[in-house]
Formats: C-alpha cells, sequence, structure tokens
C-alpha cells in the first residue's frame, strides 16, 4: 500500500534526519536516481510534503515503483533503495515469504 495520500506540509524530515522542503527534492527531471534521491521522494511523500500523484506525476513514476521504493526503505532503510542491492533484498524477502506460506 502506498503511504502518503494527504499533503499539507510545507517542510518534512527526511530519512536521515534532515529538514526537506519542495526546494530540497531531485529536480522534476531527474534520470539517475541514487539512493538517496530515492530516499528524500520517499520521505516527502511518507511526511505529505507530495501526495503520492504529485510524486509520480512530478517523476514519471509508476505507482509500482513509487511503492517499491516505500516498501524497501521500511524493509531495509536507505541501502535498500540502491540498484545494485534491490534484487539481493527482494529475492531474501521473498523468500521469508514462500517460507510463511501457508
Amino acid at each position: 500500500m502506498l503511504h502518503g495520500e494527504t499533503v499539507g506540509s510545507d517542510k518534512v524530515v527526511g530519512l536521515l534526519g534532515e529538514e526537506l522542503t519542495i526546494a530540497d527534492l531531485p529536480p522534476p527531471h531527474t534520470s539517475r536516481w541514487v539512493a538517496q534521491r530515492k530516499a528524500e521522494v520517499v520521505a516527502a511523500v511518507n511526511g505529505g510534503l507530495l501526495s503520492v500523484r504529485e510524486a509520480c506525476d512530478r517523476y514519471h513514476l509508476s505507482l509500482e515503483e513509487l511503492g517499491s521504493w516505500q516498501r524497501m526503505v521500511k524493509l531495509e532503510g536507505v541501502s535498500g533503495l540502491r540498484a545494485s542491492r534491490v534484487q539481493h533484498y527482494r529475492k531474501g524477502h521473498e523468500a521469508k515469504g514462500a517460507n510463511t506460506q501457508v
């Protein structure tokens, strides 16, 4: 489930403890998504600075992509957003899920 449907905050606390405003977010036409930039977008959505729709429109993201960023932050923290680690973490969590299903 995607978090951040309500908007209203002018600034939020980022995942690393820094204060974020709209001006601090990655530019709208960002094409190189490093973990820090993804984390800033997730924090903005989760903190109400951007709605899910605004984030998807601003950054040309699908709901699935933004949702996967939110899940990885929740499960693994900012390091889970690194492209080199995504498959590793996904496989590990899928295996855990497979072991818990009846």
